[in-house]
């Protein structure tokens, strides 16, 4: 028989059982319960520590205050004046009118000097870049990208290279800026309207093929011969006249130049056969009664600066 007062892998001594209290007994020191109760689990109705009822109670009083001298209570048009009448639109609108103010004496040297001689006054044109640099985020970097660089999917000029369709002086940037591009609403602005070649029937699809293949070969692609050979016929006495007989472009008419790695719509073979055949329309908007004239200046010398200029 196993001695059961020893212990043995077979013979575990038990110890003897522990009382523990009822858990839902209480103690005289316990606080208040709240009376609810969850499957036997009461809550404590604790107080709350004074510090914190005293730091509410201050920010209700603080909200009330704020109310009353503060705007508040957004109404249909506007919202609640409060006794001070305090508005930061009028806060940044007078700001707005401080700085203005300040650069007003800049602005005028801006406009009474001439747009070929701003950049001979270091500090007129420091001022004519960052000025202008801030106008173009503002006006033209939805179109020809922040940094200027343009979107050539969408025809957006890149405006960082030295190759310019209207001309790259001061000059010719002022009025680009000022009279916009193809805009209804200047009789001053630039004015040039490619044929569509294909879509109105001037040249039928095997003259297209030529031409498409010549313009490849002017850009230094790789071109098929027999078709170029064929295309510079139908280039000269189609396309010669605006893009010139070497491909060099003319800014009088806004016709880009063909006979470099640089394109507006793209350089494929398929790019160069869309505009063949249904033309090229580029629009942009003039400036001239949205900006000030100061701020046309600006903006013209920010982006000579930034291809170089002519």
């Amino acid at each position: 028989m196993v001695d059961p007062t020893k212990k043995t892998p077979d013979n575990k001594v038990s110890p003897p059982e522990r009382q523990y209290a009822d858990p839902r007994s209480k103690l005289k020191q316990d606080p208040p319960t709240t009376g609810h109760s969850w499957d036997g689990i009461e809550e404590y109705d604790n107080p709350m520590p004074r510090w914190w009822l005293w730091t509410f109670y201050l920010t209700i009083i603080w909200a009330v205050i704020y109310m009353i001298f503060y705007p508040a209570w957004p109404m249909v048009t506007r919202a609640t004046s409060g006794i001070l009448g305090y508005s930061t639109r009028a806060e940044v609108a007078a700001e707005i009118a401080r700085f203005d103010q300040q650069n007003q004496v800049w602005f005028d040297r801006l406009v009474e000097t001439d747009l070929d001689a701003i950049h001979h006054d270091r500090e007129l044109q420091s001022f004519a870049v960052n000025a202008g640099a801030a106008v173009f985020r503002a006006q033209c970097s939805q179109c020809h990208g922040t940094g200027g660089a343009g979107v050539q999917a969408s025809g957006f000029p890149n405006l960082l290279d030295d190759e310019w369709m209207w001309g790259g002086t001061m000059e010719d940037i002022h009025q680009t800026v000022r009279y916009g591009i193809r805009n209804e609403d200047h009789i001053d602005t630039r004015w040039s309207e490619m044929p569509a070649f294909g879509r109105d029937g001037l040249l039928d699809e095997q003259e297209i093929d030529q031409v498409v293949h010549y313009v490849l070969r002017l850009s230094g692609q790789s071109a098929d011969a027999v078709l170029a050979d064929a295309g510079e016929e139908v280039y000269m006495f189609n396309c010669a006249s605006c893009h010139g007989d070497n491909g060099e472009g003319d800014t009088f008419v806004g016709a880009p130049p063909l006979n470099s790695a640089i394109w507006l719509y793209g350089g494929t073979y398929d790019d160069i056969r869309h505009s063949v055949v249904n033309a090229r329309f580029g629009i942009m908007p003039g400036f001239a009664g949205r900006l000030r004239d100061a701020e046309i200046r600006a903006v013209a010398a920010y982006v000579h600066q930034l291809g170089g200029g002519q």
